[in-house]
């Protein structure tokens, strides 16, 4: 993989190559690639018989996608978590200053 300009990115991703404008860091593009690559082998290598490249990507943008809503509601319940806590801890000290 090698870096065309500023913008411009050249990856693989199974089998293809393709050129990756992006205003990100060059090897933040290539860390996404590799992420990608890396999905779309792991569901080929998974399914018991050959399949079109179309169906491994859609089926690895389905496991990828459900990897981001994952942690979507991770960080959402982390956060609500933490929202808790703090307004628990303001009426404790709310409470004390009133004394």
């Amino acid at each position: 993989m090698e870096e065309l300009n500023d913008n411009l990115v050249r990856v693989n991703i199974f089998g293809q190559e393709y050129t990756v404008k992006s205003k990100a860091d060059r090897a933040y593009v290539i860390q996404v690639a590799n992420y990608v690559n890396n999905k779309m082998e792991e569901v080929d290598n998974a399914l018991h018989s050959v399949q079109s490249p179309l169906k491994v990507a859609i089926l690895a943008a389905m496991n990828i996608t459900d990897e981001l809503f994952s942690c979507q509601q991770e960080k959402n319940e982390i956060v609500s978590s933490v929202e808790e806590k703090a307004e628990f801890l303001i009426e404790i000290i709310d409470d004390n200053l009133k004394e």
